[in-house]
């Protein structure tokens, strides 16, 4: 019985480590993608820079898998008295992580990186959310001024840095709905009415379809 527990314990524990490196393995081989897709042409660059984000995506990862929404007390959300959601919870929890852990990403990629490229690199984590969304707002706002695209796209980038340390999309989502919220406020402060220009939008959408099936 002694000789099947040990057998047993071994098992797992072999088991587990391999697992634990795959999982390792898969983010170097997701952080090179990334990192290729730069063309650096340099050996060097590309093995500290695929360093550099192999290591954050796995600090993110295993802070997210060990960090549950549950170590969250329930409780009201201050900004609007609504009780806390999961997913409001999962957040603050999983941006308790040390601040070195973003840190040592964004230092790590500015030693070997113009800050257009580290903007790719960004973009990578995000799925490139901040062009996407900048696209949409360009399409709601009637007559978007250069001002506006400038306020604007700040705050998607200022979104894109923070998400860069959250695991999955909807957390992800959930940090670039922060700074949309933001952008919103900020057109209604200064003359549009947002709630206006997308209903316009969506109805114009609407028509243009219906146009198409009946032209068909």
């Amino acid at each position: 019985m002694q000789t099947l527990r040990l057998f047993l314990l071994i098992s797992f524990l072999t088991t587990t480590a391999v697992c634990s490196q795959s999982a390792d393995d898969q983010q170097r081989a997701k952080a090179a993608e990334w990192v290729a897709t730069l063309q650096l042409q340099d050996a060097a660059k590309e093995a500290r820079l695929t360093n550099v984000i192999s290591t954050h995506l796995t600090a993110v990862r295993d802070w997210h898998n060990a960090h549950p929404a549950s170590e969250v007390p329930e409780g009201l959300n201050p900004s609007t008295g609504e009780p806390l959601s999961e997913l409001h919870r999962t957040i603050i929890a999983h941006s308790a992580k040390p601040a070195s852990v973003h840190e040592n990403l964004m230092s790590g990629l500015r030693k070997d990186l113009s800050e257009a490229q580290v903007e790719a690199i960004l973009d990578q984590y995000t799925v490139g959310k901040v062009d996407f969304t900048m696209k949409a707002y360009r399409e709601i706002v009637p007559n978007f001024t250069a001002e506006e695209e400038s306020t604007i796209r700040g705050y998607l980038e200022q979104a894109r840095e923070q998400a860069v340390d959250f695991k999955n999309m909807k957390e992800i989502s959930a940090i670039f709905e922060i700074y949309k919220t933001k952008a919103e406020q900020y057109l209604n402060a200064n003359g549009r009415n947002w709630r206006q220009m997308y209903k316009d939008y969506v109805n114009a959408a609407k028509a243009r379809k219906a146009a198409e099936q009946s032209s068909n």
